[in-house]
């Protein structure tokens, strides 16, 4: 199965019936590809149609290749001032802002984060950019802590001490001085121990948001949830979040790297990345004006002020034409998507 979701890219190709993309564009991507019949679809709520194609979900392939087709509704023109490796983060700080939408965040809030992965440090800077002036970030491991602290957070607490929840709330409520609790609880581990301290945490009447995903059932502190009547529910750089760029050939190796923990974000450029930078390099060398181009600027003929020189056209067809793998896509509403995972 082909891994990959969170991806950007360059258009190489569109279906007949696409008006809103044209080839060279750069856009993120979003994973997921709803029916759009059913009521969840219908009442603009997508992310939760029970049909949804979501990239490396099996039995459904991911963005970690060459070229891939996806709807053109669910592909993100790119300002020029972004990067693709910026691109290729836009669906985690996508889900980040959701996550953090759920708490209701208001300025002058304390809020806790459970988690310091990607996501957990995408919502600690969201939360601080909804304007939280206290943000608890937590983790076992320091490094990301050291992290969280230059990215966004206020305070960092390292949980690996492995105390009870309750000291652990305790504690974390004690390093910030939050009083009764944090005003936002937001759990982003999955982790079960994450999951009990957090809701020991967030202080009566505040908010508690479960963003991480672990074990299908986890055992939950049910009491504190009624007694304390919880709420279950461009300003954010993420270029820092970038460890290190690989090629697709070191593609393996960047994952063991991740799987050790000893990086916070490794972007994998696509197979196609090299071709990209040889017709780059072509298209400077053989770039030249174009009598009949001029002659139509003078004119105003608009349609004629991109065109290229027949030769370089060609040449540009060869270079594509040996390091092309796939069919090509002309369903209508689709389009080809060079992919930067």
């Amino acid at each position: 199965m082909v891994l990959g979701h969170e991806s950007s890219g360059t258009v190489v190709e569109v279906g007949h019936n696409v008006k809103t993309l044209k080839n060279g564009e750069r856009v993120a991507i979003e994973p997921g590809h709803p029916c759009c019949r059913c009521v969840y679809c219908l009442g603009g709520r997508y992310n939760l149609c029970p049909e949804i194609k979501f990239a490396a979900t099996p039995p459904y392939d991911g963005t970690l290749t060459g070229f891939w087709a996806s709807p053109a509704n669910f592909c993100y023109k790119l300002p020029p001032d972004v990067s693709l490796q910026e691109g290729a983060l836009i669906e985690p700080l996508a889900m980040s802002v959701h996550i953090v939408r759920q708490g209701r965040i208001t300025a002058g809030q304390s809020v806790v984060v459970m988690g310091a992965g990607p996501v957990g440090l995408l919502c600690a800077a969201v939360a601080r950019a909804f304007g939280a002036t206290k943000v608890v970030q937590v983790d076992i491991v320091q490094s990301r802590l050291d992290f969280s602290f230059d990215f966004a957070a206020t305070h960092v607490y390292d949980a690996s001490n492995c105390l009870s929840p309750e000291e652990l709330a305790r504690n974390i409520i004690a390093l910030a001085d939050l009083g009764a609790g944090a005003d936002v609880v937001i759990e982003a581990s999955g982790a079960e121990p994450c999951i009990q301290a957090a809701l020991h945490a967030v202080r009566a009447g505040g908010t508690y948001v479960q963003g991480g995903m672990g074990k299908p059932e986890v055992t939950m502190p049910i009491m504190e949830l009624c007694l304390k009547e919880l709420v279950a529910a461009g300003k954010v750089d993420v270029k820092k979040l970038v460890s290190e760029v690989v090629p697709f050939e070191q593609a393996e190796e960047a994952l063991q790297k991740v799987s050790k923990g000893k990086v916070m974000k490794i972007l994998i450029a696509g197979p196609n990345q090299k071709l990209r930078f040889r017709a780059r390099q072509q298209r400077e060398r053989f770039r030249a004006p174009d009598p009949n181009e001029r002659l139509a600027e003078a004119l105003g003929v608009a349609e004629a002020r991109n065109r290229r020189l027949v030769g370089f056209a060609k040449l540009m067809q060869c270079i594509e034409g040996e390091e092309r793998v796939v069919n090509s896509y002309d369903e209508p509403g689709r389009s080809r998507i060079e992919s930067e995972s």
